[in-house]
């Protein structure tokens, strides 16, 4: 291997460990934030956030069960409790589909079962194309 090709795999090498160095911080700060996906549970189907979705609330459906965020891996925080907030309906969509949840129906999160990373064709209708 030519002077040059060494020079350039060795800086490569030390760009890459420099950007993993930088990813493991161990600085568990105020700063840091959860990187967990917002989901919820209800009637035995779990729901993730869709975002700029155009809707409207229907009628009261129970409770909807959010899981602890671990997203730390810290063994020790795994004792965070559940929160429940009100699932509603969505008008003209099965709630096997999609629900929308919050403490009041003017301030909800609209959430949607997935199927991968596919939204379900009824959800993909409400969202508005640019």
């Amino acid at each position: 291997m030519s002077w040059a090709k060494r020079s350039v795999s060795a800086l490569l090498t030390a760009a890459v460990a420099a950007s993993l160095a930088a990813c493991t911080s161990e600085d568990n700060s105020a700063e840091d934030s959860a990187s967990c996906i917002y989901q919820v549970t209800y009637d035995g189907r779990t729901y993730r956030d869709v975002a700029n979705v155009g809707f409207t609330v229907g009628g009261k459906l129970g409770a909807a069960t959010q899981p602890p965020c671990d997203d730390t891996g810290d063994l020790d925080k795994g004792d965070e409790p559940s929160t429940t907030e009100t699932a509603y309906a969505v008008d003209g969509i099965s709630p096997k589909v999609a629900i929308a949840v919050g403490d009041r129906p003017d301030d909800v999160k609209f959430v949607a079962v997935y199927s991968g990373n596919e939204l379900p064709s009824e959800v993909k209708k409400l969202i508005p194309r640019p």
